[in-house]
This record gives structure tokens, C-alpha cells and sequence, in this order.
């Protein structure tokens, strides 16, 4: 028998602490599943979400969260794909139109009509989470909940950042901020084949990058930094991915790249950058966003999680602490992920 209302991590203002309140609890509609919440992994993006940075904001009040990973508890109309009980993950992209230039070309996350968990839609900073049947990530029944919630996000935010970069097995890619994106980006970019730069400005997060995997770590504030990564690197990395959220970063990477390189952008710093016009034509660089992944990226970095080959260095909280978590987040306090167990 499901509760009437259950306990959610509420965003009633902007810039303001979250209100831990019980909310109503609302009955899955066609396609979709009711989702009992084990764990959620707290993400830059939800601190965003609830200082209101971004351009189009959310409508308040709203529910922040999208790396939930729960069981179906309930499912809507014509959803005969899944089953009560099967564990399921709720990812940044709630849903897509289907049918505009994007979806059908497989890039459903560029759809001008889509859905965000935890931002357009309520998400799982809460008990429990209606979820689109047809958009969420698939997992085995015996996996570690509080491991698995941030490649709902950070691990595919990543990898598909990695697969951006065109590098190849065997080839080098420099990891540029080494946080809860970037040390899940070291092991991916380790299991894909490929020869690893860890670049941060921490000791700690460069000794986290070694520990997954890392075969160079440079301080990035050292000003000799790119000249090293090119000299140990035989004339510099193939592709760089910017986790980091200092501009500085994403001017940084254009110097320890080859000829031909690629950068591909996934932190959100505010302001511009400058990009040298002359060393990016003579160069053939390549500078893209990159942003999260499609399902079939979603599913391809669980798979990879599944299978042992990506291990998310994560710390354990209660719904209660999310606003001491933000505000070490705005404090750059954090090392890996930390993530909410609902069953604290």
C-alpha cells in the first residue's frame, strides 16, 4: 500500500536553503512508473537548479535531483516493457518529443521540446519519482545503489564527453578537473583503451586521479603545466575533456593539445573564454559542448559500471544534509560524489 504523500527535498525560493517537507504522492499517468527512490547522487547542476543561475529557470516550487536510482513500484498505461520491482534509473533527460530533426537522429538531447528531471519536472530528491518508462537507465538487481547513482549523470555526462573527444584506444586524453565528472572520466577513458592526464588544482583530487587509473597527474596552476603534459606525452594529448569550472581550464587545454585535437566542453563556469584564432585554424583544433548522452549512451556507461570497470568515489548522506552538501559544494569542499541514501 503506497503512502498519500511522502518526504521530498523541496526548492520553494531561489538562492534559499531547501525545505525538507512531505509533499503529495502522485499516481504514475500513460508510460509512465512510480519509482521508490534508494539513492540520488547531488550534482552541480541541482545546486544551479536551486540558485536559479541559469537562463530558463524552474518553476517553484520543484523538487531537485537526477541521479535517482530506485525500484518500480507502480506502473502507467502501456508500459509493458517493465516490472514492479525491476531497478531502474532516472537520468537528466526525463523525455523527448520523438519525432523532431534531433530525436530521430539520435540526439534526443537536443530536443527543443525535452524534459529535465530535478529541473523541468520533479526529480528524486524525494522518496519517491515518476519517471518516463521509455528514458531511464536499466540495472541488474544486485548492484551498490549509492555507486550507481552518479553514472545516471556524471558517468554519462562523461563518457559521452570522451567518445566527443574522437580520441581512440590507445591514444592520449587529458581529464581536466578531477571532481564527481572527472574522476568517473579517468576510469572511463582508462577502460576504453586510452592513456590518461588527470589535470587539477588540488593534491588530493590529482592523488584520486592516480588511484583510478591516472598514468600522468599535473597541477594545473604550475605554469609549466602544458608545456610537461606535451613534453611526456610525445607533443601533446589527442583530446582534452573540461569537467573543471574555471574558465582558466578551458584556455589551459588548447595549449597541451597536437595538431588535430579536439576539446570537448562539459563544465558550466560562468562568462566566455577566448580562443586564439590563429593556433586554432593552423592547428585544425576542434572546441564542442558536450552535453550528457542519449539512452544509448545512458545505457552503454551503466553497462560499463555494471561490469566493474568504473567505480564512483561516493559519500553517503541523508535527504536532511543537502544544504550542508551545497554550500561545501560552493566551497569546492567536495572529493567524488556525494550521494543521498533514502533508506538512512
Amino acid at each position: 500500500m503506497l503512502p498519500e504523500k511522502m518526504k521530498a527535498a523541496v526548492v520553494n525560493q531561489f538562492g534559499q536553503p531547501l525545505s525538507i517537507e512531505q509533499v503529495p504522492l502522485k499516481k504514475p499517468g500513460r508510460g509512465q512508473i512510480l519509482v521508490k527512490v534508494l539513492a540520488c547522487g547531488i550534482c552541480h547542476t541541482d545546486l544551479h537548479a536551486a540558485e536559479g543561475d541559469w537562463p530558463v529557470k524552474p518553476s517553484l516550487p520543484f523538487i531537485p535531483g537526477h541521479e535517482g536510482i530506485g525500484e518500480v513500484v507502480e506502473k502507467g498505461d502501456g508500459v509493458d516493457f517493465l516490472e514492479k520491482g525491476d531497478i531502474v534509473g532516472m537520468p537528466w533527460l526525463h523525455t523527448a518529443c520523438g519525432h523532431c530533426e534531433y530525436c530521430i537522429t539520435g540526439w534526443e538531447t537536443l530536443c527543443d521540446y525535452q524534459q529535465n528531471t530535478g529541473y523541468s519536472v520533479n526529480g528524486s530528491f524525494a522518496e519517491y519519482v515518476l519517471a518516463d518508462a521509455g528514458f531511464v537507465g536499466k540495472f541488474p538487481k544486485d548492484v551498490n545503489y549509492l555507486e550507481m547513482a552518479p553514472i545516471l549523470c556524471a558517468g554519462v555526462t562523461v563518457y559521452k564527453g570522451i567518445k566527443e573527444t574522437e580520441v581512440k584506444a590507445g591514444e592520449w586524453i587529458a581529464i581536466s578537473g578531477v571532481g564527481g565528472l572527472g574522476h568517473l572520466a579517468v576510469q572511463y577513458a582508462k577502460a576504453m583503451g586510452m592513456h590518461v592526464v588527470g589535470i587539477d588544482i588540488s593534491q588530493e583530487k590529482l592523488d584520486l586521479a592516480k588511484e583510478h587509473g591516472a598514468d600522468i597527474v599535473v597541477n594545473g596552476k604550475d605554469p609549466k603545466a602544458t608545456e610537461e603534459i606535451k613534453e611526456r606525452t610525445g607533443g601533446g594529448v589527442h583530446g582534452v575533456l573540461v569537467t573543471a569550472v574555471a574558465p582558466v581550464a578551458f584556455e589551459q587545454a588548447i595549449d597541451m593539445l597536437r595538431k588535430k585535437g579536439t576539446i570537448a566542453m562539459v563544465g558550466l563556469p560562468p562568462g566566455s573564454i577566448n580562443l586564439p584564432i590563429f593556433q586554432m585554424v593552423l592547428n585544425r583544433f576542434t572546441v564542442r559542448g558536450s552535453i550528457v548522452g542519449t539512452r544509448k549512451d545512458l545505457q552503454e556507461a551503466i553497462d560499463f559500471a555494471v561490469e566493474g570497470k568504473v567505480h564512483t568515489t561516493a559519500h553517503k548522506v541523508r535527504l536532511e544534509d543537502v544544504n550542508d552538501v551545497f554550500e561545501n559544494m560552493k566551497n569546492n569542499k567536495i572529493q567524488g560524489r556525494m550521494v543521498i541514501d533514502m533508506m538512512a
